[in-house]
């Protein structure tokens, strides 16, 4: 297994992921697995601070793990479960809110964020979920957190955190994380204005057919200024051509890239070799991810097998914590 340390890493399950979710963190996944111990989970319990009912959070789960097993994250090499069946999630939470401050929780940039896309439903999780991503972290020893630049601010809220508590409490039972930086390109909607996501309904599924994919990336809007097929174009505004640099050839990006300035390509065949390399791109894993969805039963025990391993993980360092504490023994 992994010889450079552990990771761990979790994502909301929102059902089917897209490909902006493969190139910024999934991809990401599937290949720290040769040099790290990984941890993935599918963080159900952070969803509560935002939904309003729980009619799809089981499905959305199974979605979000066939795409994460399609694209090469391997229960072999990695743990990979669901956060609620993991239950000393919560108790470390709990114990980590007693040496947090309400005003650090409020200053984070990410809870004004999401008090801005929820005015309505501003609840207690809403405000500790960064406690509770805490927890997940350090639960498990982790030594590093794939993250952006963007995310960086819950990596220190994180290390913080874990000062607070061993200093209170005289213990090294909890270590500080470090932010492992990775390359997480910003993938555009095919709106071109928007980054993409589901509910902007601006995304392209890993999972969508051939003809689906075909048919949305027909509709990606491209240079704003070329109007007609004879004017020439600017990739470098260009989201189809953005893509292209993903997934077409580099000798073939460049004959984008010309052609396209002195027009001798249309915006329309550009489109059509861009889907056609996406689907070329995809289709191993959309044949993956057709058979693994044939055997919900099997999904659920790889799960459930990776909250065992995870638990044995977690028991131990909340051995740790408990007695630093000086709680009772059961």
């Amino acid at each position: 297994m992994a010889n450079k340390g552990r990771v761990f890493s979790g994502a909301r399950p929102t059902g089917r992921q897209h490909i902006g979710n493969y190139l910024g963190a999934i991809k990401n996944y599937v290949d720290m697995q040769a040099d790290y111990d990984c941890v993935y989970c599918i963080v159900d319990l952070h969803a509560l601070t935002t939904l309003e009912t729980t009619r799809d959070l089981r499905g959305n789960t199974l979605e979000m793990a066939w795409d994460w097993l399609a694209a090469g994250i391997d229960p072999a090499k990695s743990i990979v479960f669901v956060q609620s069946m993991v239950r000393q999630v919560t108790e470390l939470h709990t114990i980590l809110s007693m040496v947090t401050p309400l005003g650090k929780l409020t200053d984070l940039p990410t809870f004004k964020e999401k008090v801005r896309e929820n005015p309505h439903n501003i609840n207690y999780g809403l405000v500790g979920y960064p406690v509770l991503m805490a927890a997940d972290i350090v639960l498990y020893k982790t030594n590093f957190v794939p993250v952006g630049v963007d995310q960086s601010p819950h990596i220190e809220f994180t290390r913080e955190t874990v000062r607070s508590f061993n200093f209170r409490y005289n213990t090294t039972a909890l270590i500080e994380p470090q932010a492992k930086f990775t390359n997480f390109p910003k993938v555009m909607g095919i709106d071109g204005v928007n980054k993409m996501s589901k509910s902007l309904n601006n995304d392209i599924e890993i999972a969508a057919t051939a003809e689906e994919t075909s048919k949305l990336v027909m509709q990606m809007v491209t240079d704003p200024q070329r109007l007609r097929r004879n004017d020439p174009g600017n990739p470098d505004v260009c989201n189809v051509y953005a893509l292209h640099k993903i997934f077409t050839k580099p000798e073939d990006v460049e004959s984008i890239n010309v052609e396209c300035r002195r027009a001798g390509i249309g915006c329309v065949d550009c489109k059509k070799k861009l889907a056609a390399n996406m689907n070329e791109y995809f289709a191993p894993i959309r044949e993956r991810r057709e058979e693994i969805a044939k055997h919900e039963d099997t999904t659920w025990d790889m799960l459930r097998d990776g909250a065992k391993r995870a638990s044995e993980i977690a028991e131990s360092t909340m051995v740790e914590v408990r007695k630093a504490i000086d709680l009772p023994e059961m």
